[in-house]
């Protein structure tokens, strides 16, 4: 059973979002094979293309190891992506399905009722599907590859603090939904600017832990032991 290099780059993007592995820690093919139970040329395959992402960087004597981005650089990713989220929404008022329209506001009926709850645990994922789901009312590969991938980079390097009135910012969503209905493709690009604009102010960079030698060897050791499930939906035998 050969696995894919996708799902292999998949998993490892998804440890580093998360923190498994840290900022400038090794990220060696032995042990990456080892942890998701493939060989190394899926692996190789796969630190190709986070290097291309960003993710990983190659050092002189050290091989692939998780990149460090500086301030500026995440600073940088928040502003592209108030720029690309507008005419994500303007190309969805233009081509955006019956089916899309029903996933939409089926979002926001859904975040408006859990914003008024206080259920504050679901909104998250919540607004990330909403957004995850608009671009792709957008019908624009090249729009959807590069949001999606800003995404997880900006889950990377930033937390995200709930709004103040998280009902309000539905609302905003709402809005957006209903500008998209009508295909006003310029309401639906200024709305989504604003909401954008609002959004980012919520984020806060996450400050990478330097631990001591020990904490940095506890952390490999965990590593180096944990098994990972590949998803493995498409192999080939």
């Amino acid at each position: 059973m050969r696995i894919p290099a996708h799902s292999v780059c998949m998993a490892i993007r998804d440890d580093i979002v998360s923190g498994v592995f840290e900022r400038g820690s090794r990220l060696t093919e032995e042990l990456l094979a080892r942890r998701y139970g493939v060989s190394r040329v899926p692996v190789r395959e796969a630190l190709r293309t986070l290097e291309s992402e960003g993710f990983v960087v190659t050092r002189r004597h050290a091989g692939a190891c998780v990149a460090e981005p500086t301030e500026e650089e995440a600073a940088d990713l928040l502003e592209v992506r108030m720029l690309l989220e507008p005419l994500g929404a303007a190309r969805a008022a233009q081509r955006r399905t019956e089916a899309h329209l029903k996933v939409l506001r089926g979002l926001v009926r859904l975040g408006q009722e859990r914003a008024r709850r206080g259920e504050g645990e679901d909104l998250r994922s919540l607004g990330g599907w909403f957004h995850e789901t608009l671009v792709q009312a957008s019908g624009s590969p090249g729009l959807i590859a590069l949001l999606t991938q800003l995404r997880h980079k900006i889950a990377w390097m930033y937390t995200v603090e709930q709004p103040a009135r998280p009902v309000d910012s539905w609302a905003e969503r709402g809005a957006i939904v209903d500008a998209v209905a009508r295909r006003d493709a310029e309401r639906a690009r200024a709305l989504a600017a604003q909401h954008a604009e609002r959004a980012a102010a919520a984020h806060r960079l996450r400050r990478a832990d330097r631990p001591g030698r020990r904490a940095d060897a506890s952390h490999a050791d965990r590593v180096r032991t944990s098994q990972h499930s590949v998803n493995t939906t498409g192999v080939r035998n």
